[in-house]
């Protein structure tokens, strides 16, 4: 296992649809385990492949961190959002955006299908917390950051303020 570089905004990945993993073998399954040990040493509760550099239709969940939610710790591989309902706002933070933390409307509750780590295709329900990460992570996959999720006003200030942040961390 190792702890991989984190990709920062704005480097043209982040905006690039990933592509499908078409089989699981140890090159995967090493990833995977990279993806964990990555997010756990940066703080994070969810992380999508191509954060890392990889651009595959993978994403890794953990939210035991979190105490507002029951925990849940996933490998969702090629996953697809089924069904969405409701709406929630919260503020967001990104791996690929260190430091910075927006609002963001996300759907409340979600369906989705994924292949698990041995292949199998499962469906999952998420509510709350684990719904707005997943929901995050599949942005990711699709080449789409947080911060697309804003608009106007919202959006320009938050790019500004995460250029200071990168201008104080440069410096630091």
């Amino acid at each position: 296992m190792a702890v991989r570089k984190v990709i920062r905004f704005p480097n043209p990945i982040l905006k690039t649809p990933t592509l499908k993993v078409d089989v699981i073998d140890n090159d995967i399954k090493k990833l995977v385990e990279d993806m964990f040990e990555t997010m756990y040493a940066e703080d994070g509760v969810g992380l999508a492949a191509n954060q890392i550099g990889e651009p595959l239709r993978i994403m890794v969940i953990d939210t035991t961190p979190k105490k507002e939610s029951p925990p849940i710790k996933l490998v969702l591989i090629n996953p697809e959002l089924l069904h969405a309902e409701g709406t929630i706002k919260y503020k967001e933070g990104c791996l690929s955006f260190p430091g910075l933390t927006v609002e963001v409307e996300r759907y409340s509750r979600v369906k989705l299908k994924a292949l698990d780590l041995q292949g199998e295709e499962k469906e999952y329900e998420f509510e709350g917390f684990p719904a707005i990460v997943f929901q995050h992570e599949l942005d990711h996959l699709d080449g789409i950051t947080f911060i697309d999720r804003v608009n106007g006003l919202k959006r320009r200030l938050a790019l500004e303020r995460y250029s200071k942040l990168q201008k104080q961390y440069s410096r630091g």
